[in-house]
């Protein structure tokens, strides 16, 4: 669970070059001096105050110091960025321990709606040969032939009543939690819709553990029904309780299962994509996609294992891994721990493999889910991945002032650099 508020408000960005000068003092030597100098550098002394893992930090911290990320390409000398996205590529889907028989996509028409502006449908398909997918496509009206589409990553925020209704319109009318939860994330838009009005067909699915993929406890399932429309507020948040509770039992379950929750999760995700392409309406060339905080956490993974993805845009999880063993750790979901992948590489390492397609990363600088000097690290090295490739003006960082939360701001400099990419 989640111990601090993804809430926050919308409010003027900041440079990332101004934003590194004025916190200059973290630390982190220049900016491509330091990293690549150091790249897996240890830990700063600490400053005074208990670790999540109390007395035993010295000890994890020691741990976390004899590994080097040898995969990424900081330390490696690869002969370019194909090289270095089949090593990568190749670990984390072993790492997963996940690796369904790859299956037609199947879709099912559950229902349509007609707007004015678009059509939205919702669809089933297969991922696996035990999973049908629900997702809400939505096609903007009055453009002919293939368009640019957007796979929209829904986020976490503690929501496992609703998945992709958090970025879909709702076509039977937005609930009552839907409307506080996207006030409290995305300063009440549905992302979807406004990728539509900019032209994009958009997919959004629902994570496993999520939407009508969750799971009921107890006699929850015959005391509130499967309607979701009938919720009260107040039921949402209390079966919302319940599943944060049970995040570590499914993690664990998993693991006995011999798979991981994020291997599911990611999977579902690439085979999405599957999916989309095979839409008359899609032009297969020309697919991106976006998300924040679970949601940039999936875009980090999708973007970096599928190659028709040509643009990614991550927001509100992006930082280095090792800043954040000392006190950020209980702020995150069990979806973000993918047992063994820190042996191999850094975060950054897994999205930075991408290049050189362009990738934009937002941060929020009052974000008390990550430590700063952790964000910032991070970007350091995407910046000298990037640079390493020849492509650095395709990779672009920004930091906005403000909490954890994907603002209009925010949202129209993403959309803006998805323009850029994908349009003509």
């Amino acid at each position: 669970m989640m111990k601090k508020n993804e809430t926050g408000i919308a409010v003027d960005s900041i440079d990332r070059r101004a934003c590194l000068k004025s916190l200059g003092a973290l630390a982190l030597g220049g900016i491509t001096k330091g990293i690549s100098a150091s790249p897996t550098r240890e830990y700063a002394e600490l400053p005074a105050g208990e670790s999540d893992i109390g007395t035993l930090f010295p000890v994890v911290k020691e741990l976390a110091n004899q590994c080097h990320y040898p995969l990424s390409w900081l330390e490696r000398d690869y002969s370019g960025p194909e090289a270095y996205r089949q090593a990568v590529r190749e670990k984390v889907l072993e790492l997963f321990h996940y690796a369904p028989p790859q299956v037609a996509p199947s879709p099912e028409l559950v229902d349509r709606w007609e707007t004015p502006e678009y059509i939205q449908e919702k669809i089933l398909f297969s991922s696996t040969p035990w999973f049908r997918v629900p997702a809400y496509i939505l096609i903007p009206k009055g453009r002919k032939g293939p368009r640019p589409a957007i796979v929209d990553l829904h986020s976490h925020g503690g929501m496992f009543v609703y998945g992709k209704e958090k970025v879909m319109p709702t076509p039977e009318g937005d609930s009552t939690a839907i409307v506080k939860y996207r006030q409290e994330n995305y300063e009440g838009r549905s992302t979807s819709l406004a990728l539509c009005r900019r032209g994009y067909v958009v997919i959004s699915i629902d994570s496993f553990y999520f939407g009508e993929r969750r799971t009921f406890f107890g006699n929850d399932a015959e005391k509130y029904g499967g309607d979701r429309s009938k919720y009260s507020l107040q039921v949402v948040e209390s079966l919302n309780r319940r599943a944060g509770q049970g995040e570590a039992t499914l993690f664990k379950s998993l693991c006995w299962a011999g798979a991981t929750w994020q291997g599911i999760v990611h999977w579902d995700d690439l085979r999405t994509v599957d999916y989309l392409v095979s839409r008359p309406e899609v032009d297969p060339s020309k697919i991106g996609c976006v998300g924040i905080s679970m949601g940039g956490y999936r875009t980090d993974f999708l973007a970096a294992l599928e190659d028709r993805i040509q643009c990614a845009v991550s927001v509100g999880w992006m930082s280095a891994l090792r800043p954040m063993i000392r006190s950020y750790v209980d702020t995150h979901s069990f979806l973000h721990f993918l047992p063994g992948l820190a042996h191999f590489m850094d975060l950054p390492d897994v999205i930075g493999c991408m290049v050189p397609k362009p990738l934009m990363v937002q941060q929020c600088s009052r974000d008390e889910l990550y430590p700063m000097d952790g964000m910032k690290e991070s970007l350091i090295k995407l910046e000298t991945i990037y640079a390493k490739a020849g492509v650095a003006s395709k990779f672009l960082s920004r930091f906005y002032d403000q909490p954890h939360t994907f603002s209009l701001k925010m949202q129209e400099d993403a959309f803006d650099w998805l323009d850029r990419w994908l349009k003509p």
